[in-house]
């Protein structure tokens, strides 16, 4: 839980490669929304990675920067634009499982081994267009004993 800079980490690396790259809701009753009438019972949709990579709200978007989820920055993010795992009272039930085993998986793997890429590793990765984010081609590193 002390790991400021880990979670920095994990949440810059959910920012540009969130689990899904959109949200899907269905309207509990009519609203109307800066204008657009959304009827009772319609799908809405929410573009989770264009949001994550809206020059508006993120400045550079597409460099890997922890730094902006800071102490001192974390406050000023949006949390309708940062959406790894949804908000409000439908977001993820087990945000906080995946968030500690991500980071726990992290903190595991680097305390054993130092990873390299290799000559195949595609840099920068290519994401597939999919529903579930993934890599073009594999990704292939080098893992080496600490």
């Amino acid at each position: 839980m002390d790991m400021e800079y880990l979670d920095m980490v994990v949440n810059e690396t959910l920012r540009l490669y969130p689990a899904a790259n959109r949200l899907e809701r269905i309207s509990k009753k009519d609203v109307q929304i800066n204008g657009v009438f959304i009827p009772k019972g319609t799908v809405v949709m929410v573009p989770t990675y264009p949001l994550h990579r809206d020059p508006e709200y993120w400045p550079e978007p597409e460099e890997f920067c922890p730094e902006r989820f800071s102490k001192e920055n974390k406050g000023s993010i949006n949390p309708y634009v940062y959406l790894p795992f949804g908000y409000g009272p439908r977001n993820c039930l087990g945000m906080r499982f995946a968030l500690i085993s991500m980071k726990f998986a992290v903190v595991r793997v680097l305390q054993n081994f130092t990873l390299q890429p290799c000559e195949e590793t595609q840099i920068p990765l290519k994401l597939s267009k999919r529903t579930i984010f993934q890599p073009e081609e594999p990704i292939i590193l080098k893992v080496v004993s600490r």
